[in-house]
């Protein structure tokens, strides 16, 4: 396990407390991936905090797209071409590790 001064991440990076996430770990973790974030990403990454923080599960990326169609007033298809447009590694390779999400043990990339 990889550690920081400040949070532990697994061996993939993601962090092993979903709790201890703020902006600047996002924001470093985004560097990492080579995303520099912007309003679009952080109304995701909020969305996603949001979402765990209420639910304490990390949400499927069709929660993702559907509030990405509200938010905009597009349909979900264009939602999630979007999302991978942020995040073009996909949504558990950036979206959810940047977000301070612990890696998903099974996922439906929806």
């Amino acid at each position: 396990m990889q550690q920081s001064a400040t949070y532990a991440r697994d061996a993939e990076g993601y962090l092993v407390h979903p709790e201890d996430w703020n902006a600047d770990i996002a924001t470093r973790l985004a560097a990492e991936e080579q995303i520099e974030l912007l309003d679009e990403h952080w109304s995701v990454l909020r969305f996603v905090r949001t979402y765990w923080e209420e639910h304490r599960i990390t949400p499927d990326i069709r929660h993702v797209a559907k509030h990405l169609a509200a938010m905009q007033g597009i349909d979900k298809k264009a939602a999630k071409q979007q999302l991978f447009q942020l995040f073009p590694y996909g949504y558990v390779k950036q979206t959810c590790k940047i977000a301070g999400m612990q890696r998903p043990r099974a996922w439906s990339t929806g």
